[in-house]
C-alpha cells in the first residue's frame, strides 16, 4: 500500500489533508466550516515554506483539496483550466463524484498514459484481496474506464462501494502527491 502523510505537504497542506480522505462516490456535502481555509488557498502561500517551481502543477493541487472537500464547481473550475493529462485526469474524477459518467470516460480518455496509473493499478489489486473485490477491476494496468463503471455500479447499485471508495481515496491521494512534488521541483 501506500503511505499518504499530510505532514510532508508543508503546515498548510498539512492541516487542510488531515481528514477523512476516503470521499463518497457521488458528489457529497460541501464541507462549509472550510470555506475560509480552502478560499485563502494559492500557490504561493499555501505551499510555504516549499517555493512553487510549476504553477500549473500547483494549481492541480488545489484543485485536488476543492474536490476533497466536496466543491465540485470550484475544483472543476480550476481543473479545466488545466491543459494536459494532470488537467483531465483531476476532471474526470470530478464527473464521475458528480455522476457524470459518460463526462468522465472522456476526461479519462484525454488523460491518456499518466505516471499514476501504475502505483494505482498496483494499490487497487491490493485493495481488491483486502475488500474480496477480484474481478471488479481488470489486474495488470490502470483502466480508469473500468473504474469508472464500477463506480457507477457501486453508486447505482452499493455494488462493492467500500472497494470503489478506497481505490478512489488511494488515486486522490497519489495524483495529489504526483502534483506537488512536479510543484515543487
Amino acid at each position: 500500500m501506500h503511505d499518504f502523510q499530510p505532514e510532508q505537504y508543508g503546515p498548510k497542506f498539512a492541516e487542510l489533508l488531515s481528514i477523512d480522505r476516503c470521499r463518497p462516490l457521488d458528489e457529497g456535502q460541501a464541507d462549509r466550516a472550510a470555506w475560509d481555509a480552502l478560499s485563502a488557498m494559492s500557490p504561493k502561500t499555501t505551499f510555504e515554506p516549499a517555493a512553487v517551481a510549476d504553477r500549473t502543477m500547483a494549481q492541480a493541487c488545489l484543485s485536488g483539496v476543492w474536490l476533497l472537500y466536496d466543491y465540485l464547481d470550484d475544483s472543476h473550475n480550476i481543473s479545466q483550466g488545466i491543459s494536459g493529462p494532470t488537467g483531465s485526469f483531476w476532471h474526470g474524477i470530478m464527473h464521475r463524484r458528480e455522476g457524470d459518467f459518460s463526462n468522465a470516460k472522456y476526461w479519462f480518455r484525454n488523460v491518456g498514459y499518466h505516471p499514476v496509473y501504475e502505483p494505482l493499478a498496483r494499490v487497487a489489486e491490493q485493495l481488491a484481496d483486502q475488500f474480496d473485490a477480484a474481478g471488479v477491476l481488470p489486474a495488470g494496468n490502470w483502466d480508469a474506464m473500468a473504474f469508472v463503471d464500477a463506480c457507477q455500479q457501486a453508486v447505482r447499485r452499493n455494488t462493492h462501494a467500500e472497494f470503489c471508495r478506497a481505490v478512489q481515496q488511494a488515486e486522490w491521494e497519489l495524483l495529489f502527491d504526483h502534483c506537488y512534488q512536479q510543484a515543487i521541483q
